[in-house]
Formats: C-alpha cells, structure tokens, sequence
C-alpha cells in the first residue's frame, strides 16, 4: 500500500491504494487551507484501513512546477513522512497527473496540462500517457500558452487545468476543443498512484535535502531579488 500527496495546485488530494489502483482518499480545496488540513487528509485517507504511516511501502508526492507554496507543504509532508517511517519516497510531476486524469477517457493521444503561473505563463506539458509507460513529448516549462504550443510538434487532443481554462479561447485554437478544470479531473492522488507502476512516471527521492521543482522562484523571493540586484542568499549554507 502506498500513500500518495498532490498539493501543487488549488485542489490537495490523497490517496492510499496498491498502485495502480486507490483504495480511499480525500482531498479539500483552497491554497490557504492546504497547510492546516493536510494532515488530517492522511489520516483520513488511512483510518479505513487501519494503517498507519509506518504501515505503508512508500509515499509518492507530486512534483512541480505548480504552487510554490502548496508543493512545499506537499513536499514537507510527505519527507517528513517517509523520514519517520522509513518508506521509499518519489515524485512525479502534478502535471503529468492531470494529464494522466484525462487519458483515463481518452487513451494513449497527447494531452496539454497548464495550470495558471500567472504574469501571463503557464507552468505547461504534454504527456501521452501508455498503458504500461508515459512519453513526455514537451517536459514541463514555464511558458506563455503560445510558447508551449510552439514547443510541441502537433496539437494536443485536449488541454486541462486551471491554466489552460484561465486562458480558454487560446486553447480552443490550438487544441480544437474546451479546456477542461482540474475540477472535472480525478484527484491529482489518485493519478498519481496510476502512474507509479509506469515507466518513465516517477523518480526516487533519496536525498534528504531534495526540492520539488519550482519552475520559478517564489513571488515574494523574486521581488526581493529585483530589489537587492542579486540573489536570494540560501540559508542552508
């Protein structure tokens, strides 16, 4: 059994299950909220089981980039976690989880996932999610919508996510249909664990000090480093 912690957007989901299937999960909606009640989601998550977190044979966590805050939360969780128990870690980005939501009904044909970076990009992918391996045919970037496009050689069958939704008739141009919300989409969790047994899916998290990838600094570092003219300084060192 395995725990898996997607927070890197809006929507915190979890879900524990035999990958690649879920047996329980939870999930709450708000940013704000993701720090307080992510706990309780696990709990939650393993109360009908019985389990506890030493119980379990791993955590994967979504990877960015996405929320700098969320995928902190998500991050901080699931370490420390896998720390006290001792469990295998890994991560596979939150955007191949959204695409992977949608290939539930649309099979094995590229799909764009976009969730909103704001100033005017978009932390965006495509993935064809494969029965038993996932192709990544654009990685994950940050980008303006018509940049990724670019990136990739044909348009997607679809494009989901609250980035693709925030920026709707750019979508329905280059895809040919709506976007569809993160909303309508399995629980980014729930993907997760679909996508564990799949090559090409997750990495191994074996470095106690490992970060998710942010695909940009935080607002606040980057006004800071605006201000100062030059970098943050790390306090690790």
């Amino acid at each position: 059994m395995w725990l898996a912690i997607d927070s890197a957007t809006d929507i915190a989901s979890v879900a524990v299950g035999a990958p690649p299937a879920t047996a329980s999960g939870a999930q709450v909606q708000g940013a704000r909220r993701h720090a307080a009640e992510l706990l309780g989601l696990v709990a939650f998550a393993l109360r009908p089981h019985r389990l506890r977190p030493a119980d379990l044979d791993g955590i994967v966590v979504a990877d960015g980039p996405g929320s700098f805050t969320g995928l902190r939360v998500g991050w901080a969780t699931a370490k420390g976690l896998a720390h006290e128990a001792g469990l295998e870690l890994r991560a596979a980005p939150a955007l191949m989880a959204a695409a992977a939501g949608a290939a539930v009904k649309l099979g094995a044909v590229p799909i764009a996932a976009c969730f909103d970076a704001l100033r005017g990009d978009v932390f965006g992918a495509v993935y064809v999610i494969h029965a038993g391996r996932v192709e990544t045919l654009v990685a994950p970037m940050v980008a303006t919508l018509a940049e990724l496009a670019a990136r990739a050689a044909a348009p997607p069958a679809l494009a989901v996510g609250d980035g693709a939704v925030r920026y709707a008739e750019d979508v329905r141009r280059w895809t040919g249909q709506a976007p569809v919300a993160l909303e309508a989409l399995p629980p980014g969790a729930t993907m997760l664990l679909s996508l564990l047994p799949r090559e090409g899916a997750a990495r191994v998290i074996d470095d106690a000090a490992a970060e998710p990838v942010y695909g940009r600094p935080a607002e606040a570092q980057a006004k800071w480093e605006a201000r100062h003219g030059r970098p943050l300084p790390d306090p690790s060192r």
